[in-house]
């Protein structure tokens, strides 16, 4: 791979990871609004704080990287924070099934990068499979937290990972 189409790789996969690394955080923070105090609110907290130390991260990367981020930032923001609140706002179940159906594609998400990474980006391949399984284990917390039995699950599943794989594909070109 030459080194021009090697940057434009690297520079998408950062800005995408990035944007999701960002609304993951805002879902957490809407969650947080509604169900902080309550049984659930501590575990909503610690798969939060996961997910700021991603951000940190992919901030870090951007800057080492000369990398802009997506355009878009700004609305993912929202989004991620009305998805948040609007999980929670149905309940504790519901907030842990949006959890599984965000973490189910963005653990996808990460192994598909991780995959077409060479040997000259170990380091970047080494965080998406660290990453990636934490967001598998938070998948697993929503499962553990019966999110799979909130009312109209399917549905919402379907709603938000079709969410989620859209803005995946128009972070890593916006």
């Amino acid at each position: 791979m030459n080194k021009d189409t090697n940057k434009k790789k690297l520079d998408s996969i950062l800005r995408v990871d990035h944007a999701g690394e960002t609304a993951a955080a805002k879902i957490y923070d809407g969650q947080l609004a509604i169900l902080k105090d309550t049984p659930v609110g501590p575990t909503i907290q610690h798969m939060k704080d996961q997910e700021e130390e991603h951000l940190d991260t992919f901030n870090r990367l951007l800057v080492e990287n000369d990398t802009r981020p997506t355009a878009l930032l700004p609305l993912w923001n929202v989004m991620g924070y009305g998805l948040g609140v609007a999980s929670a706002l149905m309940g504790e179940k519901a907030a842990m099934a949006c959890t599984i159906a965000v973490e189910e594609v963005i653990g996808e998400h990460y192994a598909k990068q991780a995959e077409t990474l060479d040997k000259n980006d170990n380091k970047l391949k080494s965080t998406l499979e660290k990453f990636r399984d934490d967001e598998l284990d938070h998948l697993e917390t929503g499962v553990q937290h019966d999110g799979e039995n909130a009312p109209g699950y399917e549905i919402m599943k379907t709603i938000v990972q079709f969410g989620c794989r859209t803005a995946i594909k128009i972070s890593e070109k916006i």
